[in-house]
């Protein structure tokens, strides 16, 4: 033989392709090996020599141009013989085709950050417009679990409004009044920490008051209170004479509170007292409960 496959090996009369065998479209042409045409010529004596080609044609490969598979008209798989049945789904038919390198560039091709960003689209929006909601304060981080202070628990009444009077405006007068009685050396802000801190133990100690409610203790740490815990004054609001319906306005109430108050905001602590907050909360039969906090 000749001729033989490049890719199979199959030998052949004549340059013919594609190869019976596999549907192969290069041939190249069958060497004699030096050694084994020498002996041949010398009649076995083994000399060397030079390689005899046969036809003195010289070694080398030979493109036919076109080349060819055997593809499932069902699948579409390709082949490389002409083998069936199909070795994807089983189609007792294949058809040789000619083989082209079209599907491959496509394949190879490297799609845009935008192309694969696109089909997420919808998500990314979704996780942008929480992310603004969070940055620009409109959704506090303190609604996530696990995240902010601890929310206060659910107590009878109401702790902004009652009787026509405002509390947090009266918690902020009852500040006010105590800052009068102190010197320059003496004075402390209202804290919004400690006022949230204040907020939590009173609503606990009113829900266990009037209800089965057993809610967790919470530390001043919890609150992103500044000073140490051991530092904190903190102090139940003795009970008042009258409900809310017996005081006029926001500052008439302030003044019995801050009485009341007087003898805990101006004992010490283990540091120097720089800050103060107050809650207050009036329950559905007026009784006017309060909770206070120093550092």
């Amino acid at each position: 033989m000749k001729w033989r496959c490049t890719w199979c090996g199959k030998p052949h009369a004549e340059n013919d392709p594609p190869c019976d065998e596999c549907g192969h479209n290069v041939f190249e042409k069958a060497v004699v090996r030096a050694d084994e045409d020498s002996s041949n010529a010398n009649g076995g004596a083994g000399t060397s020599g030079a390689p005899d080609e046969l036809d003195g044609a010289t070694p080398g490969t030979v493109d036919t141009g076109t080349q060819y598979v055997w593809r499932c008209p069902n699948c579409g798989r390709d082949h490389v013989r002409n083998n069936p049945p199909c070795s994807r789904c089983g189609n007792p038919d294949l058809e040789q085709t000619e083989q082209t390198y079209d599907e491959i560039d496509r394949e190879l091709e490297t799609p845009s950050w935008l192309e694969l960003a696109k089909p997420y689209a919808p998500i990314l929006v979704v996780i942008g417009l929480v992310v603004a909601l969070f940055a620009t304060g409109i959704v506090p981080p303190s609604v996530l679990p696990g995240i902010g202070p601890p929310s206060p628990p659910d107590a009878p009444g109401n702790g902004s409004q009652a009787g026509g009077i405002d509390l947090d405006r009266t918690a902020e007068l009852v500040h006010e009044e105590l800052e009068t009685d102190r010197g320059a050396a003496d004075s402390r802000t209202y804290d919004a920490d400690l006022a949230a801190f204040a907020e939590y133990w009173n609503r606990a100690l009113i829900a266990s008051d009037y209800g089965d409610a057993n809610p967790e203790p919470a530390d001043p740490d919890a609150f992103g209170v500044d000073c140490a815990a051991e530092d904190v004054v903190a102090v139940q609001l003795p009970q008042l004479e009258e409900d809310i319906d017996g005081y006029d306005d926001e500052s008439d109430l302030a003044a019995e509170i801050a009485d009341a108050l007087r003898p805990t905001a101006d004992s010490g602590s283990s540091g120097d007292l720089s800050a103060e907050g107050l809650d207050l909360h009036v329950t559905d039969d007026g009784e006017i409960h309060g909770f206070y906090a120093t550092c």
